[in-house]
């Protein structure tokens, strides 16, 4: 009888410590997957009912969470848009149904108090009986310049970036069409489906990033990069170039011709970079190869991704993507890298890429990481919780890129680009038109920098009605940069 007595008490024991065993395993190793499993409707429901911080550009709320309507039983609070579409390829989205983009997605765990850096807040906070609140996300967004560069884009589908080259701070990015994220950020959910329809379905791809998340052709503005490698090559601004009115592409029946008056004969580096000369680029690409093209353009940032704060897409020089989505380099013949120093053939880059290679050569060659989040703090107290670290990277020498710099200004004094000069500013810049497909209207582009003080913009329209010219480009988006840039002066 002993003998069945501790038998029943070995098994009763073991069974006993099983259980607490199951329940540590549960509550301490499989608890945070548990929260994050997307069945689990208790979790998700309480996470999107927290008090989340806000987003600012300046002391412009742009994201915000306030009370719920009246009538609203499930939830407490309600996230908010103030300024609707005019951020919302900044802010992204915040739903219950649909996630989070933008900075809603990679600032979340600040945002919703949960990171690792907010624990002792949140301790405090429950200690003094406060509702635990997000931190704060602060950008680097001027609200001016964002609704100067908005309104100059109007119903075009385009870009606009403008950038601090001295640091990488984005102080606009304006993406058009936009879409109003308060429609995917409510609690009725029949008409934030409804609305995720419409806009998934839309043509003109509304919630499309084509500021950071797309690539194009940039047409001529990718001849800075073959300038400044012609540079660091020996090239200077008097060197004489050959400049046929058309070139025949080696080992093909194809002819390059110019767009501009070019002449038909040779014309100086600093000439042809003013009037963008197709053939005069041709030529130098030829000279320098596809190595040289594409290891300036490297450094520049190309084949690389750098905006973490939103996701970028890698601009692409010399590169194409492979089945998994990978950049594989190319070994172009001696028409291909014709094509490509003149910003044709597999070069692609997003309106962010090309303000980045501007705002390097204003910057005596320093290229700055770009970021459009510059601190994060904690709502209750303003602790700072994160803060941007910048991180250089030389891409040219000093002395090149004050060559190339003042090689630019003649493209607004009196080159392709004389429609966004601006009366007593030291301004450069570099239009581009490309062709991407036949039948199809041009894209069109100009970058461009002043100075006192410092700011470079880059502007990008799909499918202009324009003719395939950089003077077309120039006369068309010159007028946005002026007023851009304009809006950047004092006064």
């Amino acid at each position: 009888m002993n003998r069945r007595v501790r038998l029943v008490s070995w098994v009763a024991g073991l069974m006993i410590f099983a259980l607490l065993g199951n329940l540590t395993y549960f509550a301490a190793a499989r608890e945070p997957t548990l929260q994050a499993e997307p069945a689990n409707t208790r979790t998700v429901y309480q996470e999107f009912d927290r008090q989340r911080g806000q987003i600012l550009a300046g002391t412009t709320v742009i994201a915000d969470t306030v009370p719920s309507a009246v009538g609203d039983e499930r939830f407490e609070r309600q996230r908010v848009y103030p300024e609707g579409s005019l951020y919302a390829h900044i802010t992204g989205f915040y739903s219950f149904v649909y996630g989070t983009r933008g900075v809603e997605n990679s600032y979340d765990s600040y945002l919703a108090g949960s990171d690792d850096a907010q624990w002792m807040q949140t301790l405090r906070d429950l200690w003094e009986g406060r509702v635990p609140a997000g931190a704060n996300v602060q950008t680097t967004i001027d609200p001016v310049l964002q609704q100067v560069a908005a309104q100059q884009l109007g119903s075009s589908k385009g870009a606009a970036v403008v950038l601090d080259p001295a640091t990488g701070a984005i102080k606009a990015l304006v993406s058009t069409p936009s879409y109003d994220p308060n429609r995917l950020a409510g609690h009725d959910f029949e008409a934030m489906a409804a609305e995720w329809a419409a806009l998934t379905a839309d043509p003109d791809k509304s919630m499309l990033n084509r500021a950071a998340r797309e690539v194009y052709p940039p047409g001529s503005t990718a001849k800075l990069i073959t300038a400044a490698a012609a540079l660091a090559a020996g090239y200077t601004p008097e060197t004489m170039i050959d400049t046929p009115s058309s070139i025949q592409l080696p080992n093909s029946n194809n002819w390059l011709p110019n767009a501009s008056a070019c002449g038909n004969g040779q014309q100086s580096f600093s000439f042809a970079l003013a009037m963008s000369c197709n053939t005069s680029f041709a030529n130098i690409g030829r000279d320098l190869g596809a190595e040289k093209l594409r290891q300036q353009a490297e450094l520049f940032g190309f084949n690389s991704t750098h905006l973490d704060d939103l996701g970028d897409a890698a601009s692409r020089y010399l590169t194409s993507l492979n089945d998994q989505g990978e950049l594989v380099v190319e070994y172009p013949d001696d028409a291909q890298v014709m094509m490509a120093a003149m910003g044709q053939w597999d070069v692609a880059a997003s309106p962010l890429q090309m303000a980045m290679v501007v705002a390097a050569i204003v910057n005596d060659g320093v290229r700055q990481e770009p970021y459009v989040v510059s601190q994060v703090t904690a709502a209750s107290d303003q602790q700072l919780l994160y803060q941007h670290v910048a991180q250089p990277t030389q891409a040219m020498t000093v002395e090149h890129a004050q060559t190339l710099r003042q090689m630019m200004t003649g493209v607004v004094q009196w080159g392709t680009g004389t429609a966004a000069a601006l009366p007593g500013v030291v301004m450069g810049g570099k239009t581009g038109t490309a062709e991407w497909q036949a039948g199809q209207a041009p894209y069109s582009w100009y970058v461009a920098y002043a100075l006192d003080p410092a700011v470079v913009v880059a502007v990008f329209i799909e499918s202009a009605d324009v003719a395939a010219t950089d003077m077309a480009s120039g006369a068309l988006v010159g007028p946005m940069v002026r007023q851009i840039i304009a809006a950047t002066r004092p006064g």
